[in-house]
């Protein structure tokens, strides 16, 4: 069943984004852009893939279907599920670590009332599991925010960022 017969169709603007990332690469070489496809098609859902989504970007890529799959399932920046509005992820690798990465989830996880990998009650922030490395190291301890990184932190700075949130 192809995704037009499911219903699922890329919207307009994904495709213009798409095809703006295959602008970069070579004519034969269009999976190059699976991981911008994937960025843009989970943005318009509500930040998570659904099968039927990655497939309409499988068809548009001219790839097999498993092979937007895997990509979709491996990166941690996808999500396969629903989340909630806004996403925080906090970066545990060691040089955050050593700059007090644990204490800044700690302190996210009681102020939230969530562990790693939950939403809170009112859908408004899902704290992602534990993100091996963001490439921010030497402003550690960090974390993403709705793919915004936000560096040198603190108590006080993650409130301020968790706070400023709708």
């Amino acid at each position: 069943m192809s995704t037009a017969q499911q219903g699922v169709e890329l919207s307009e603007h994904a495709r213009a984004e798409i095809d703006a990332w295959l602008q970069r690469f070579p004519y034969n070489q269009k999976q190059s852009a699976v991981l911008a496809a994937l960025r843009e098609v989970q943005h318009e859902n509500n930040g998570y893939l659904t099968t039927p989504l990655m497939d309409a970007v499988a068809d548009y890529l001219g790839m097999p279907r498993i092979a937007v799959y895997e990509v979709g399932s491996f990166y941690s920046m996808f999500e396969l599920q629903p989340v909630a509005r806004h996403c925080v992820a906090v970066c545990t690798n060691i040089s955050c670590m050593l700059t007090g990465a644990d204490t800044i989830v700690a302190h996210i996880e009681e102020k939230l009332q969530i562990k790693v990998g939950e939403s809170t009650a009112d859908g408004r922030i899902f704290l992602k599991p534990e993100e091996e490395c963001l490439a921010a190291c030497a402003g550690g301890p960090m974390m993403q925010v709705d793919h915004v990184y936000h560096t040198d932190l603190t108590i006080e700075k993650v409130d301020q960022i968790l706070d400023g949130l709708d």
